[in-house]
């Protein structure tokens, strides 16, 4: 049986994530980096959203496609360098889906949502984006979080957990207070939310 649109446009996006030149190890397997986050996306936003549209698994999958391509030191090491390397991804990501959406025969109305999502335009007003937030966070807080923790001081954790929960919806926090955490972790959670 043919593949769809929609499964040749996922296998595209991962095909150019095999190409990741960093790797992140998983019980002692290297995996490419971005395809493992592209898959971790897709997991958390089914289990988030199982009714997630095609549209809003497209933007997810290709959240972070081909994010090696820029470098983070390309720019100022400062926060205004951060968010103008973060703008520079964002527009990347997009035109690359855009690319592989055009390839497999999507029209440009249904570009333009994918598009949209991927440049995270209406957090807060447009309900796709936000379920698309909420799971960027999620997999942050359920795959990366301890890891980050570990690497920083507390202070700036706390900060990093308050700017996290601020970009989440309501429905967000409930899933997010469903994670496993460690006992150090879930302190340094509640005392974000407190502060």
């Amino acid at each position: 049986m043919k593949p769809t649109r929609f499964e040749t446009a996922i296998a595209l996006i991962d095909k150019a994530n095999t190409e990741d030149i960093n790797t992140y190890q998983v019980f002692g397997i290297d995996y490419p980096k971005e395809l493992l986050y592209s898959q971790r996306m897709t997991r958390k936003l089914l289990q988030f959203e199982p009714n997630a549209s095609r549209a809003l698994q497209i933007a997810a999958r290709a959240q972070h496609i081909c994010r090696w391509k820029i470098a983070r030191d390309e720019y100022p090491m400062d926060r205004v360098g951060y968010l103008k390397w973060r703008e520079t991804l964002k527009k990347m990501h997009a035109e690359l889906t855009a690319d592989i959406l055009k390839q497999v025969g999507y029209d440009a109305e249904y570009i333009d949502r994918v598009t949209l999502l991927i440049n995270k335009k209406f957090i807060k007003k447009n309900e796709e984006s936000q379920m698309l937030e909420d799971t960027v966070c999620l997999v942050f807080l359920d795959y990366y979080f301890e890891e980050f923790a570990a690497k920083h001081p507390d202070e700036k954790v706390i900060d990093i957990l308050q700017k996290t929960w601020k970009k989440m919806s309501a429905k967000g926090h409930e899933a997010a207070l469903q994670l496993n955490f460690s006992d150090k972790n879930l302190s340094l959670i509640k005392q974000a939310l407190e502060g």
